[in-house]
């Protein structure tokens, strides 16, 4: 028995043509693919070629690229176009097809246009174990070893079907599964495609295995303009087991055969540990970049790290952290500014209505401080003291909640460690950062208010401030990407306020503002001096009770304004792009891991 997923296909088209398939179920629909239908299908076959129908160490023939799923054709198309000539069509399959999905296929036609082509074995038995029996029989007649290229909106229309597919490829058929009366034992090395020689070429190659968000886009765009091949694994959004989600991982290294593995905040790797095994096992080095706390993060992982893996992150104090956490290889590795998006605009309106004279972007942390304090639960006494405690801690130089608790408020540890599992205590941890953080953004900007500041964020900042209008504007959340860069230069002074969960790093404000030529007032982090010259490059306050001297200096010199903005802005073009980062990354994960 599987679990799909009920559905109805409807054709999506484009100038005549078969675009995307729409999938409807009880109303709701979703796409087979979205707006880039043919570039996502066809990235699941970045880098196969490299090991597709050749002979490798071991003496098999290579690899059988196995598609999950037909899709629209892309990959299929590519695959036996790039394959025939290195094949024997009349005796031998070059990839095979498992699609059992009627309505997409009777849309597409590619089974019944490729049912007399020999180059293409098509599977389709409900059975996943009789699909796995044949493709075993393949592999041995071949000497090949299975890959599979899983189109991850199969997984979500049929999760037990193409999730035991995908796990048997991965693991029955090197196991040796005997195909038939008197037939060969097939006793691959189901993992035979993820090994081959790392950082051969030039230039690395990097996995990346994280959502496209933050940080992402801006990796991926450095490592174009760099010459370093990059891809997101497919692991999608879906809730997967961990035999499936690591037979996923298994077949983008299997195709792409990356250098090494990044992600951003750990994510992707799972808090008990299968993925670090298996990188283990493979001996494929991983790169995770922190952008936040990683003891917020980390403490509930049994074992966070693989053996071949280095740690980046955007906060030296966290260094120690992490080397205590089980990783060899610590680095400092801030953050810094994709200069192609956050640059001048051409020419500044004074009379837009996102001019402002003093401004601010960022959350209140009301409704987000709320959420984590309900989770955790605590003990009333706790509760009660929840204000005084975040408070005490943001003005501590200490970073972890427990030590600072178990060293400042000994009568409440005992609170604290009854709170029992690590989600409530992680909650509790991260609600007392955040309110630490709300209360300091509050103090920072009521000194502001003579200033009548422009306030951008979420609704929580009609409740810290209730005069919206009289003293100051709110502005609704802007999106990062396509709005933030056209707010920030229309500011004469932006303001930063640092999250009270770094105690010494600097933010992401610190660079997007000056790459867009803007001015930047911000608070004084031990670690801002090394990246920027003080009174050259940046204008810094080191307590909220000195900002209106300095909002009201600046605001009545634009001249010296506009020289420290532009002083900054060819720092951040000579040394805090993302392409400066990316670079020292790759240069760091080279010498750590490669051989010989």
């Amino acid at each position: 028995m599987t679990d799909s997923w009920p559905y109805e296909a409807a054709a999506v088209s484009h100038d005549g043509a078969l675009a995307d398939i729409r999938l409807t179920r009880d109303d709701k629909s979703r796409h087979l693919f979205g707006r880039n239908a043919r570039r996502d299908e066809l990235g699941l076959l970045d880098g196969l070629d490299a090991g597709f129908a050749h002979a490798d160490a071991s003496g098999a023939r290579g690899v059988l690229p196995v598609l999950l799923g037909s899709g629209l054709g892309h990959a299929l198309a590519a695959l036996l176009g790039g394959t025939a000539a290195g094949a024997d069509p009349q005796t031998l399959p070059v990839l095979a097809v498992v699609d059992r999905e009627a309505p997409i296929l009777e849309l597409t036609g590619l089974q019944s246009a490729h049912a007399a082509d020999p180059r293409a074995a098509w599977f389709d038995d409900p059975d996943p174990e009789a699909v796995l029996v044949a493709i075993a029989a393949l592999c041995a007649s071949s000497g090949r070893v299975p890959v599979p290229l899983l189109l991850p909106a199969y997984l979500r229309l049929d999760p037990g079907y193409y999730g035991a597919v995908a796990r048997g490829l991965q693991a029955r058929v090197g196991q040796g599964a005997t195909v038939g009366q008197g037939a060969a034992t097939a006793r691959p090395d189901p993992l035979a495609a993820c090994r081959y020689p790392r950082f051969a070429g030039d230039a690395p190659r990097v996995l990346l295995l994280t959502s496209r968000l933050f940080l992402s886009g801006e990796v991926v765009a450095a490592c174009g303009r760099l010459g370093v091949p990059c891809r997101y694994a497919a692991i999608g959004a879906d809730e997967l087991d961990a035999e499936a989600f690591l037979a996923r991982v298994a077949a983008d290294v299997a195709a792409f055969r990356p250098d090494f593995i990044l992600t951003f905040n750990h994510l992707g790797l799972d808090r008990e540990g299968c993925l670090a095994d298996l990188l283990s096992r493979l001996e494929l080095p991983l790169a995770s970049w922190f952008a936040d706390n990683p003891e917020l993060i980390l403490g509930n992982y049994v074992r966070p790290f693989p053996s071949h893996a280095a740690a980046f992150t955007w906060d030296a104090d966290a260094m120690a952290f992490l080397a205590g956490s089980g990783c060899a290889n610590v680095f400092h590795l801030p953050l810094a500014a994709d200069v192609t998006r956050f640059r001048p605009l051409r020419q500044t309106d004074p009379g837009h209505p996102l001019a402002a004279r003093v401004s601010f972007v960022g959350n209140s942390m009301l409704a987000k401080t709320q959420s984590r304090l309900a989770h955790a639960a605590p003990h009333a006494d706790l509760a009660a003291r929840f204000s005084d405690i975040a408070r005490d801690f943001g003005q501590s130089p200490e970073r972890s909640v427990r030590a600072f608790l178990a060293s400042r408020h000994p009568e409440l540890f005992p609170h604290y460690l009854a709170l029992g599992g690590p989600g409530r205590t992680l909650a509790f941890e991260t609600a007392v950062v955040w309110e630490a953080t709300r209360l300091y953004r509050r103090d920072c900007l009521a000194r502001a208010m003579p200033f009548f500041p422009t306030i951008v964020g979420d609704a929580g900042w009609l409740t810290t401030f209730a005069d919206e209008g009289q003293r100051w504007r709110r502005l609704p959340e802007m999106a990062y990407y396509d709005q933030l860069p056209g707010f920030y230069p229309r500011s004469e002074v932006n303001l930063n306020v640092t999250s009270r969960q770094m105690k010494g790093a600097v933010n992401q404000r610190v660079f997007d503002v000056p790459a867009c030529g803007a001015f930047l007032v911000t608070d004084r982090q031990e670690q801002m001096d090394a990246l920027f010259t003080p009174g050259l490059e940046s204008a810094v306050y080191s307590h909220p009770d000195e900002l209106p001297d300095m909002v009201r200096h600046y605001l009545g010199r634009p001249a010296e304004r506009r020289r420290i903005a532009q002083a900054a802005r060819r720092r951040v073009l000579a040394e805090h792009a993302y392409d400066h980062r990316m670079r020292t990354l790759c240069a760091a994960m080279r010498r750590l891991f490669a051989k010989g």
